[in-house]
């Protein structure tokens, strides 16, 4: 990799974006860590540039906002960082009765989610088209796979997600361009806390962030593709092709119900 190439990590302050900035630093790659909190992001940057001697930008800023993605390429522009891997990580979700959870916070969660990965995508990847060289992971969820009621608007971001990235992996055959869709089912993080879901109980359990982490990387080194880590979430979406849908929907409803 050039000295000017960097890999972007989105929701790099903690759990498996905090991830991924530690296994990509550790395989040597430079980084632009971005999240809302800089002291983290920054204690981070210091950290690799001393335990494995790679550049580390850590980048401030709120890409739920409004015009944030934008913002972030001028920063990256203004800096001379060329991104040929971006990790769209970055989201978050809201637990409830859809019309009883604030239209706003929803709101939000639709332009972190949905907004700024597409933005992040659609800004960064004319260059690395360009270059005929370059990937990106985009962190989807098995939720994505089905509906889950009283997470009604989360799931359905995630099965954006997953649509968009298999689609656009398609585009870009025979380009150099590498699209890695992970869907991870429940992670050891703070997403259950931070977005107020409480603790369901999911078949399985939770997988430790790592793992997922490193599913999604042996992806990336084969060329790519659809990534479900986790013997478990295997078995449970393969299960759910034997079931109608409202079949579906109700077990999950028992599930995530407030």
């Amino acid at each position: 990799m050039s000295q000017t190439s960097y890999a972007l990590v989105t929701g790099a302050s903690s759990g498996i974006g905090e991830c991924f900035a530690r296994a990509l630093a550790g395989r040597g790659h430079n980084l632009v860590l971005v999240a809302r909190t800089k002291s983290k992001l920054e204690a981070l940057a210091e950290e690799f540039r001393k335990q494995h001697s790679v550049p580390a930008e850590p980048v401030e800023i709120d890409l739920s906002a409004s015009g944030a993605a934008e913002r972030l390429v001028r920063i990256l522009e203004e800096r001379r960082i060329v991104i040929d891997l971006l990790v769209n990580n970055a989201g978050f979700g809201a637990r409830g009765k859809f019309w009883e959870l604030p239209l706003d916070r929803q709101a939000q969660m639709i332009r972190l989610n949905l907004g700024a990965l597409v933005e992040l995508t659609h800004l960064l990847l004319p260059a690395m088209a360009a270059q005929r060289r370059g990937a990106i992971i985009n962190v989807s969820s098995t939720a994505g796979f089905q509906p889950v009621p009283y997470t009604s608007a989360y799931a359905a971001s995630k099965a954006f997600v997953t649509s968009f990235s298999e689609g656009l992996a398609q585009e870009l055959r025979g380009s150099g361009i590498v699209v890695v869709t992970l869907c991870p089912g429940g992670t050891r993080t703070n997403f259950f806390a931070a977005s107020q879901y409480g603790r369901p109980k999911l078949p399985g359990g939770m997988q430790r962030p790592e793992e997922v982490v490193e599913a999604a990387l042996r992806s990336l080194d084969r060329g790519g593709g659809l990534v479900v880590p986790g013997l478990m979430n295997k078995l449970a979406l393969a299960s759910q092709r034997l079931l109608p849908r409202r079949v579906v929907a109700r077990v999950t409803a028992r599930l995530f119900r407030p």
